[in-house]
């Protein structure tokens, strides 16, 4: 799968559930965390989803605010699991 359909599919997930209809913009850049967008228990599901959806596991170690921060850290995280696991 290509970077830009894994920050499509991611995009659309977190527009989806945990944005509000009509609200602010989602852009690969946008700070899920200091908005408030991803939290605990919101990145927790997104991980399933990443997981179950995209079928890449990330590693405990990866999870941190760096590699959450935004659509670009979070699509560039999951493509590199993906080919540290294909290799």
């Amino acid at each position: 799968m290509s970077s830009e359909e894994v920050a499509k599919r991611i995009t659309a997930f977190v527009r989806e559930k945990y944005m509000e209809q009509g609200g602010e913009e989602l852009t690969a850049s946008t700070p899920l965390i200091e908005l408030g967008i991803l939290d605990s228990l919101n990145t927790v599901l997104l991980i399933g989803f990443i997981r179950d959806e995209l079928g890449v596991v990330v590693p405990p170690r990866e999870i941190n605010a760096a590699n959450f921060r935004d659509i670009q850290s979070i699509t560039a995280l999951v493509c590199e699991t993906a080919d540290a696991a294909t290799s």
